[in-house]
């Protein structure tokens, strides 16, 4: 019985059987075939991590905008979210703050290929903190009637998602279009 062996020994001796190998050609032409796999999925893995970024973005200012409503109903006091739309910043505080600020706020910044915008302002106009557009959430867990209606996110090819205040102004959704 003959059995044939794979390793990079060639045939040998004068025997019948021969070790059978891969040649110098057949791993370089393997090699550039992944070279050129690689080179064709690269850009498409870099565009779906990049339309990933702005899913996952939307849904951390969505978590963001659900804690605000938690905690202005626990603690009984007026919360707001403001938005840096020039510095790609957003964060979450107490509208009044003790002597040493709010402990429990929190400042988040975009990614860089990543754009915020307020749209859709309310009815007597955005509320303003410190210059800046801000959601304020009431003790009762509604949205000020004052706050903007629409949050735009954009990415660096223009694609966008919406965080759009519902009817109720009990909160926010997302959505591919604006209102």
């Amino acid at each position: 019985m003959t059995t044939t062996r794979w390793d990079f020994r060639s045939c040998h001796g004068s025997r019948v059987t021969c070790h059978a190998a891969f040649t110098l050609i057949e791993l370089i032409l393997v090699l550039a075939l992944l070279v050129i796999i690689t080179s064709l999925a690269a850009p498409a893995m870099s565009n779906f991590i990049r339309g990933r970024a702005l899913d996952s973005e939307a849904r951390r200012l969505m978590a963001l905008i659900h804690a605000g409503q938690s905690r202005a109903v626990s603690e009984g006091m007026p919360m707001l979210l403001w938005v840096d739309e020039k510095q790609g910043a957003y964060g979450l505080q107490a509208e009044t703050t003790g002597k040493t600020g709010d402990p429990k706020a929190e400042d988040l910044t975009l990614a860089e290929y990543l754009q915020i915008a307020v749209m859709n302002t309310g009815s007597g106009g955005t509320t303003k903190f410190g210059g800046l557009p801000v959601i304020r959430f009431l003790p009762d867990g509604t949205v000020d009637e004052n706050s903007p209606q629409t949050l735009r996110l954009i990415d660096a090819k223009g694609n966008a998602l919406c965080l759009i205040e519902s009817r109720d102004r009990n909160g926010y959704e997302i959505s591919d279009k604006e209102k």
